[in-house]
């Protein structure tokens, strides 16, 4: 009987899927180039791309490059994504209800809205890729400097505080509010909120194509499901 569910758990263990954890945390093998995906990703949300890497992209039967055969269809789909700009995401929206609920007794001339459009990161390691450009493994600007290293990207910011002491500000009308952090009004997240929204257009460039002669701005938004789940 014990050797029989040995055998069991054995067939079973056989057929559940594989993960690749490598991969799925973004260290991808040393001969796939991700910042291929990332071009075409790019491309897909009708932002401009990254010369780096087109001559590492593959040829098509008729000698067409990568992107020449799927440019149609990467138009295509970032005029379908400018169509439904005004569509929110299940996070969004849940996001967008909580704050419409909590900052109601404001009255706002506008509601507090996440970006309408977004470049998705939806594997693990994009991000990574995204923040140093394509050809260059350094950037910088007033705010932070990055350096590409063995184990991924070391971002320095210009201020680094050690502790959040008489700096970490909480928006009343929550919950209480430790003794050490500053309490501000809710009018007060509104406006910095909605500044954020707005920010000046060299702070929306991404890091991939900063050296690029039109370089690629956009929010960028970190969407992933847990490689573990219960």
């Amino acid at each position: 009987m014990v050797q029989r569910k040995r055998e069991g758990i054995s067939r079973a263990g056989a057929n559940m899927p594989l993960t690749d954890y490598v991969t799925s945390i973004g260290f991808p093998p040393a001969t796939e180039d991700r910042s291929d995906q990332v071009n075409l990703l790019l491309m897909a949300n009708g932002l401009p791309t990254a010369a780096a890497a087109a001559s590492a992209e593959g040829a098509g039967p008729d000698g067409a490059t990568l992107t020449e055969m799927s440019r149609g269809f990467l138009e295509s789909h970032a005029e379908q994504q400018r169509l439904l700009s005004d569509y929110r995401c299940p996070v969004d929206r849940r996001i967008e209800s909580y704050l419409a609920g909590h900052f109601a007794d404001l009255k706002l001339t506008s509601p507090l809205r996440l970006p309408a459009r977004t470049l998705v990161l939806s594997r693990h390691g994009v991000a990574r890729e995204l923040s140093l450009p394509a050809n260059g493994n350094d950037f910088s600007n007033d705010y932070l400097t990055s350096y590409r290293v063995r184990n991924g990207v070391l971002h320095n910011p210009k201020s680094d505080r050690r502790t959040t002491e008489g700096t970490f500000h909480v928006t009343e009308g929550g919950l209480p509010i430790p003794g050490d952090k500053r309490a501000v009004p809710k009018a007060v997240f509104a406006a910095l909120f909605q500044a954020a929204m707005n920010p000046p257009m060299d702070l929306l460039t991404l890091p991939f194509c900063a050296n690029q002669p039109t370089p690629a701005r956009s929010f960028a938004s970190l969407l992933l499901r847990p490689i573990v789940c219960p």
